[in-house]
């Protein structure tokens, strides 16, 4: 099996310049995005935040734009920081009053979604930590959030609800820093239509190797989401994708082939940070992701690699790697 080629990116990248490429324009829309993304030659999904892009459009417009300009919905994205109430946490807020309406804005997100015909709303809940010692009753906090992923997940059992860890910021600790927190949540939450979604970025971040994270996700849930990316492993620097990490990078995608991923890849990236063009970065992102997973094809089939791997043999594993990935120079 094959990854498919579904490709979707960060859409608040292409705000990037808004002045020279919209000039006189005094609000960058949603609409405005989804069209500078569609210049993107292989950028066919796309996924939106709630509230944040559906301020100023439809659902019903918004799916029937994407749906012009070829592009299909990959999934929503929760972002709770455009309300500085939950600053000190949504589903953890000391507040049971905070906490309901963060469960609240996560039904009407999900309603959204599925009003545009998708099926996946993806949970980052950076806000929801501590920073200090006895500033959390960590306890409390875990019920907390267990009971409204519970809630948000019966909410409607025909969306899928991804969560997506990291290991702190906005929060010096988050409540869901590393796959192995991510997963127990998912186990003691109980509900059959959650997952995992794998930022790359994130995953290094978190100290942990990204096939590794992938074959737990596969083993004791379900992959949901892939955000590839890449960085130094210090923080979530948005790099564009292998430029880093590029053996990690196709040892993921193997791992991915072979746990049966169908889904879009989604570039989480920062263009705008380093003052990138967005499109032509995007571009850069679509070649190499064709490229790695074209090594990966060749790699899931390659039975000296298996048993290079079976018995744990990294100098005749890695040799194997570097011919496939230098194999015309």
């Amino acid at each position: 099996m094959t990854l498919p080629h579904r490709f979707a990116a960060r859409l608040n990248a292409f705000k990037m310049d808004a002045a020279q490429y919209w000039p006189g324009k005094n609000r960058v829309t949603t609409v405005d995005l989804l069209e500078r993304a569609a210049t993107v030659e292989g950028l066919n999904a796309a996924d939106l935040n709630y509230p944040d892009h559906f301020t100023d459009t439809s659902p019903a417009e918004l799916a029937s734009r994407m749906h012009d300009l070829g592009m299909s919905l990959n999934g929503g994205a929760m972002r709770y920081y455009t309300d500085p109430g939950f600053k000190l946490g949504a589903f953890t807020h000391p507040d049971a009053q905070v906490r309901r309406a963060a469960i609240e804005i996560t039904k009407r997100g999900i309603d959204a979604v599925r009003e545009m015909g998708g099926n996946l709303m993806t949970l980052w809940m950076g806000q929801d930590g501590f920073d200090y010692s006895f500033q959390a009753d960590y306890n409390r906090m875990w019920d907390d959030t267990i009971a409204a992923i519970q809630e948000v997940a019966r909410h409607d059992a025909g969306c899928e609800i991804a969560i997506e860890y990291k290991p702190n910021e906005p929060r010096s600790y988050a409540l869901m820093p590393d796959i192995g927190t991510t997963l127990l949540a998912i186990r003691e939450a109980g509900a059959d239509n959650l997952g995992v979604t794998l930022d790359f970025a994130h995953v290094l971040f978190a100290d942990e190797m990204p096939a590794h994270a992938a074959a737990l996700a596969a083993r004791h849930s379900r992959i949901l989401g892939v955000h590839l990316n890449d960085g130094y492993g210090k923080r979530d620097d948005g790099l564009m994708i292998g430029t880093v990490h590029p053996v990690q990078t196709i040892e993921l995608l193997v791992e991915l082939q072979r746990s049966g991923y169908d889904r879009a890849i989604y570039f989480d990236t920062f263009p705008d940070h380093g003052g990138l063009d967005p499109v032509e970065e995007c571009r850069t992102n679509i070649i190499a992701a064709k490229k790695l997973m074209k090594l990966a094809d060749r790699l899931a089939g390659n039975s000296e690699l298996g048993q290079a791997v079976a018995r744990q043999d990294a100098a005749f594993s890695q040799r194997i790697i570097m011919q496939e990935i230098y194999r015309e120079v």
